[in-house]
């Protein structure tokens, strides 16, 4: 498998309205690396789908390029079809077939050994229910199945468009735990969401876009990168506000509690060491570390009402 298992560079799709030219992606350099779960994130009307049926080749780009599996799409598409499975809309199932005959005619109608069929089972966590009707499955068995369905052939990749909607807080563990499980197992999941703090605890990866436009991409870590600002719990926060202070140390209470302090340092340690030499011994001192969510905020304060319209958003 190469490098990199999606790769698109200045890809765009414009769409004709009434009103004008409608940009919906927006020159979109996407790198998603083989291997591991990689989010694709960002609101709903961001461009994640637009571009998710591109590289499927169920939408023609307005320009750009893309490679899938090291290969040219839309050109070569029948090329790697067969290494690619997709959770792109909501699954057709017969809803009077149990789970596993709904996978066994799949199975069949691709020419795959039904051994594949228990194999898909178990990997999702549908065993012990898959001779239940379909019609009869939870929200979140009903995506699990889905995503059952595409492991009939084995796919080097796998796309979900996001997968938990409508699903409820065990629905969406379900899910979770099953992309984390294909993860670990070789399988490269592109997981198209916009719960950012969901998909915070299964990504090695991410994209993060809005308005169709790349805001930033690398891997978890590198996205939300250190914190300077920690948290401090002490018996004394007065005074060890006015140490801090005095020192030079930025400190301020916590919003939620004033009983623990914000401080903003790049040496901990120099901290502990302050307050010690006045007799404050500190009981917590803890890095507070930014999650998806706040970072994704902060990369679209731009867009906030009342900034100037570019030309693009305008024509929308």
């Amino acid at each position: 498998m190469p490098d990199l298992a999606i790769e698109t560079q200045g890809l765009r799709k414009e769409f004709r309205t009434r009103r004008g030219v409608r940009v919906a992606v927006a020159d979109l350099d996407l790198a998603v690396p083989a291997g591991g779960v990689h989010g694709f994130l960002g609101p709903n009307g961001s461009g994640k789908t637009t571009t998710i049926r591109m590289l499927l080749g169920l939408a023609r780009a307005t320009r750009g390029t893309m490679r899938v599996l090291g290969q040219p799409v839309p050109d070569r598409l029948p090329h790697v079809v067969d290494r690619v499975g997709a959770v792109v809309e909501s699954p057709k199932f017969s809803p009077n077939l149990t789970g596993r005959q709904n996978l066994l005619l799949l199975s069949r109608s691709i020419g795959v050994p039904d051994a594949r069929v228990d194999a898909a089972v178990e990997t999702v966590g549908l065993t012990g229910r898959e001779r239940d009707r379909y019609k009869a499955f939870s929200l979140g068995m009903k995506q699990r199945l889905a995503i059952a369905a595409t492991l009939l052939k084995e796919p080097a990749l796998l796309i979900l468009d996001e997968p938990t909607n409508g699903l409820d807080p065990a629905g969406i563990r379900e899910i979770r735990e099953t992309i984390r499980g294909l993860g670990e197992a070789g399988v490269t999941v592109l997981l198209s969401s916009h719960i950012l703090a969901e998909v915070q605890q299964v990504c090695t990866s991410a994209t993060i876009v809005g308005h169709g436009r790349l805001l930033a991409s690398g891997t978890v870590d590198d996205l939300l990168g250190g914190s300077t600002v920690h948290r401090l719990v002490v018996p004394d926060p007065a005074a060890a506000t006015a140490a801090l202070e005095r020192a030079g140390v930025p400190v301020t209470a916590d919003d939620g509690d004033p009983g623990v302090l914000r401080v903003e340092t790049e040496d901990p340690a120099a901290v502990t060491r302050l307050l010690a030499a006045r007799d404050i011994w500190l009981s917590e001192l803890t890095p507070l570390r930014p999650d998806l969510e706040s970072i994704f905020l902060q990369l679209t304060a731009d867009d906030a009402p009342g900034r100037p319209a570019t030309t693009e958003e305008a024509a929308r």
